[in-house]
């Protein structure tokens, strides 16, 4: 915008005036953007929380059980309790706004090994993964509040570049080629009346 030249011609003065109104009205559905964002960020937070404070519940519990375990049955049938295979998570995406976030983590945890230990050792078992199901929901929650966030923060910055900078640019213009329309239209006026014979 800062290389525009205008020869204060009413196109010039349309075309302005057409971006003005564009500029005025990105900024108005910025800020609608931002209220929308807020009120999922609200929401998100809640979600966060009690995910996050459902996963650390779950851990102690894990923990405890698993020192009851690590007590009665030893490392090694610890070790011999853990599945073969990894646990493997599954996210399923939405979006609003234009913004994709996470709407759904599940944890795809392997057929559980058959333990012979104690039944601190089964109870550790399913601790463990209740406090990972708890973990994947919490790190789902917490990604989709971060990127919505990210949204948020990015649509204010674009609010306040079009509010302080394009629309006063663009009223400055618009200012500058009225005053070069009034100054061609008081010219022509003094021009008219010359050839007239009236000055």
């Amino acid at each position: 915008m800062s290389g525009f030249r205008s020869t204060g011609s009413r196109a010039d003065k349309a075309d302005v005036e057409r971006r003005l109104a564009t500029a005025t009205r990105g900024a108005e559905l910025l800020d609608r953007k931002q209220r929308i964002l807020r009120l999922a960020i609200d929401g998100l937070q809640e979600e966060a929380d009690a995910a996050r404070l459902a996963w650390q519940e779950q851990a102690r519990r894990a923990a405890v059980w698993l020192q009851r375990a690590a007590g009665l049955d030893g490392d090694d049938r610890i070790m011999e309790a853990a599945p073969d295979n990894p646990a493997r998570v599954t996210v399923r995406w939405g979006g609003a706004m234009g913004i994709s976030y996470p709407q759904d983590a599940e944890c795809l945890l392997p057929y559980p090994s058959p333990t012979g230990g104690s039944s601190a050792l089964a109870y550790a078992a399913a601790a463990h993964r209740e406090a990972l199901q708890a973990a994947v929901t919490a790190a789902g929650t917490e990604r989709a509040l971060l990127l919505v966030s990210r949204e948020l923060l990015a649509t204010r910055t674009r609010q306040r570049a079009v509010e302080n900078r394009w629309i006063p640019l663009l009223q400055d213009q618009l200012a500058e080629i009225g005053r070069r329309i009034a100054e061609q239209e008081l010219e022509e006026s003094l021009r008219l009346r010359w050839s007239a014979g009236l000055v």
